[in-house]
């Protein structure tokens, strides 16, 4: 699953470290979702979802596949 929060954190000019601690995960899960090798859990992502005060389908985009 496609995702913006790369994006999204960089306009904060967060770590991906601070990410995770407001989100109280590891730095490592930021990072598998990140570069889309994770697809988190749904209560995960309402919580990114209410972090970057942004709604779920805003961040998360569907893989586009012919």
């Amino acid at each position: 699953m496609k995702n913006r929060i790369k994006v999204l954190r960089a306009e904060r000019d967060w770590s991906q470290a601070d990410l995770a601690d407001r989100l109280s995960v590891s730095r490592q899960t930021v990072n598998a979702i990140e570069t889309e090798k994770y697809d988190p859990s749904l209560p995960l992502a309402f919580k990114i979802a209410d972090i970057f005060q942004q709604r779920i389908e805003d961040i998360f985009l569907p893989d586009q596949k012919a």
